[in-house]
């Protein structure tokens, strides 16, 4: 009983065709053909593509592609496989709901210990302070000066060691007397850790 390779390279040989002959003709492979010859499915693509060579060479040959189709459909797939005892699924990844509360958990406390972090930061950092009022080397009036700006809402302001109400945006703001002399307006902004941050601006007192 022939087989679907010895009935086509039979055919071709009777032809006296080369495989490359075949080949230049039917377009198909030389590796191909003769992989079909010798039966070798593993260096095959799929059945559907095996099968339209089948059909193209046994029509190039002259023989009858019905009777070459129900050859190969008897012969293929191989009888023998290839087959794995242990499949190797150590490299395939599986997402599990085991996993998904592993990396919840991992996400919360990456969050919690990120905002624990940002709290001892700016515990034991000194405050920000930002004065508004007066400019550096402001002209200002001995009968008072505007003394505004921003910091930390939980900070303690004061202004010329004088203390000043914080509001609750941390913004703050006051008007002191200076006297004939005074050079400079030191505020100071210090946070619940005694940390402080001290902001000085020279002035140029007018009558």
């Amino acid at each position: 009983m022939k087989t679907i390779g010895k009935f086509l390279k039979d055919a071709r040989i009777r032809k006296g065709y080369s495989l490359l002959h075949v080949e230049g003709d039917t377009k198909i492979k030389k590796v191909f053909i003769e992989s079909i010859e010798k039966e070798r499915w593993g260096s095959l693509p799929d059945f559907p593509v095996i099968l339209g060579f089948v059909k193209n060479i046994a029509k190039y040959l002259g023989e009858n592609e019905r009777a070459a189709v129900a050859i190969l459909k008897r012969d293929y797939p191989p009888k023998t496989l290839s087959i794995n005892p242990k499949p190797d699924v150590g490299s395939k990844f599986f997402w599990s709901p085991r996993l998904t509360f592993l990396v919840g958990m991992g996400v919360i406390l990456v969050l919690i210990l990120g905002y624990m972090g940002f709290q001892y930061v700016k515990f034991v950092s000194p405050p920000p302070l930002t004065v508004i009022e007066p400019k550096q080397d402001a002209a200002v009036k001995l009968s008072g000066v505007k003394v505004s700006g921003k910091t930390d809402s939980d900070a303690t302001v004061s202004v010329n060691n004088q203390p000043v109400l914080v509001n609750e945006d941390g913004s703050f703001g006051v008007e002191i007397q200076i006297f004939e002399g005074t050079k400079e307006i030191v505020i100071s902004a210090t946070s619940r850790a005694g940390k402080e941050t001290v902001v000085r601006r020279k002035i140029k007192p007018e009558p």
